[in-house]
């Protein structure tokens, strides 16, 4: 396996001569910010919460994004289709995302506190409209600026630097909160998000990529349905059975914290020790996969990726021992970080250039799909059988995705 960064990228990114290389870097450093952001973000339903806000608020701030997502992502893909230039939407409508942090910071100071939480929820749900603009828009820039030879070198370099830019900014904000009053420290800290927010605005806006050629409006196709009888074969195959593995994905989202605190009885600092050790593996595990492609290509690292993060839900039921479930919690993430290289390279393989957005919003309206409707059928079957028995559900779930990837002979 060859080392993530060699010599000769670690000169391309502290002098970058070309325009690729001045791309690259600048992906570097937009991560950066947005890592930044991400860091704080994590702390937004701890304040809502601070604040007095109900469960259902809280569980707004991660279904309205998906919601938005499943509603949203095949008109925003087609009518990113039509530009020319898509570097432009995906640096603005970037900074409107990360930006409203540090409004969500400045709303104490003019707003009574009973009415911040709701007033966050609206701006949030407003919020989710750029950021489905992102989501699909990031994609088609990054495998852009990477290529078809340079996506998984490309990709594990910028999840690695996020992830190390969200795990340091966690740690710093942990500490800032210690030091001021409630509500200031929060504002403090959602207010500083903005340093984040304007570093990926500077950079990505720097991203330079040549023109497209927009689409005829008429090749548009008006529904979810017509666009998958138009996708070619592989892709409809790919998305229809990543649909049924995401679906076991999301349907665990909502049950692993209840499971940690309800059936295994952990306490803050076992799940905190878990949490960090399973981000922590993300630091190496997007490099060692990313090295690892040559080896095992697309489908060996699909297939090995996806089996392990489909054992995980039984690893979970199995035991209560916060040791082996931290070591659990760090297997899966190494198994996330492989499957989040391979997905990203498959969506971008399987479509045709010209017809990019579209096929890409498909894609994230299916993904967001699962992401909106199997948390809350987890819950209430939680509910009826228990926690336990639901997670087996979702990694049977998770089995049948790998097995749809085996049978149609994905990547």
């Amino acid at each position: 396996m060859r080392p993530l960064i060699a010599r000769a990228e670690i000169r391309a990114l502290l002098k970058p001569t070309t325009t690729t290389e001045h791309n690259i870097r600048n992906v570097l450093i937009d991560g950066i910010g947005v890592g930044i952001v991400t860091g704080v973000s994590v702390f937004l339903p701890i304040f809502l919460a601070r604040l007095g806000a109900s469960s259902l608020l809280v569980g707004l701030i991660t279904s309205l994004p998906a919601l938005a997502g499943a509603l949203f992502a095949l008109p925003i893909g087609r009518f990113l289709e039509q530009q020319r230039n898509i570097v432009v939407w995906y640096s603005g409508m970037r900074f409107w995302v990360l930006i409203s942090y540090a409004v969500f910071g400045c709303l104490p100071f003019i707003l009574p506190l009973n009415i911040v939480p709701w007033t966050i929820i609206i701006l949030w749900a407003l919020v989710t409209i750029p950021s489905t603009f992102v989501n699909v828009a990031f994609t088609m820039v990054m495998g852009d600026v990477a290529g078809p030879q340079r996506r998984y070198a490309l990709m594990s370099m910028r999840w690695s630097s996020l992830g190390l830019a969200t795990a340091v900014t966690v740690a710093t904000v942990g500490a800032v909160l210690e030091l001021f009053p409630f509500p200031f420290n929060y504002q403090v800290v959602f207010i500083g998000s903005v340093v984040g927010g304007l570093l990926s605005f500077f950079f990505s806006r720097s991203i330079t990529l040549p023109d497209r050629n927009p689409t005829s409006r008429q090749h548009g196709a008006e529904s979810l349905r017509d666009a998958l009888r138009q996708a070619p074969l592989p892709f409809v195959q790919y998305a229809l059975s990543a649909f049924v593995f995401r679906s076991g994905i999301a349907m665990a989202i909502p049950l692993i914290p209840l499971y940690y605190v309800r059936e295994a009885g952990l306490n803050d600092a076992w799940i905190g020790l878990i949490s960090m050790i399973g981000n922590s593996v993300l630091l190496i595990a997007y490099a060692v996969w990313s090295a690892g492609v040559p080896r095992l290509g697309n489908r060996g690292v699909l297939l090995a990726s996806s089996f392990g993060m489909a054992l995980y839900p039984f690893g979970l039921a199995a035991t209560d021992m916060p040791l082996i479930l931290a070591v659990l919690a760090g297997i899966a993430n190494f198994c996330v970080a492989g499957n989040d290289l391979v997905n990203f390279d498959l969506v971008l393989s399987t479509i045709p250039a010209e017809r990019q957005a579209t096929y890409i919003g498909v894609f994230q309206t299916l993904q967001n799909l699962a992401l909106f409707v199997m948390p809350l059928i987890a819950t209430l079957l939680a509910d009826h059988i228990g926690i336990t028995a639901t997670l087996l559900v979702a990694g049977l779930i998770r089995l049948l995705g790998v097995a749809l990837f085996a049978w149609l002979r994905i990547g």
